[in-house]
């Protein structure tokens, strides 16, 4: 399978731009009051997201990759 370098660069782009919200989204998750109870321990709400920002994390990375090496083959190509 044969991708574009203008979509193996959306790929990647969209890798990066993926971790760069998901890093932002897990500070503000860290030192949101709805993350802890008072005791201290994670609340459903925490749990959930924090989910969510790790398969998010772990997709961007996928996606990244692949953008990375379709980038490289279509220069080899070239």
């Amino acid at each position: 399978m044969r991708i574009s370098r203008g979509t193996s660069l959306f790929l990647l782009a969209f890798g990066v731009w993926s971790w760069i919200i998901w890093i932002t989204f897990a500070k503000n998750l860290w030192a949101s009051d709805q993350s802890w109870t008072p005791d201290g321990s994670p609340t459903a709400y925490f749990v959930v997201h924090a989910v969510l920002t790790v398969v998010s994390f772990v997709l961007g990375t996928i996606i990244g990759v692949l953008g990375w090496r379709a980038f490289r083959a279509s220069r080899v190509a070239s």
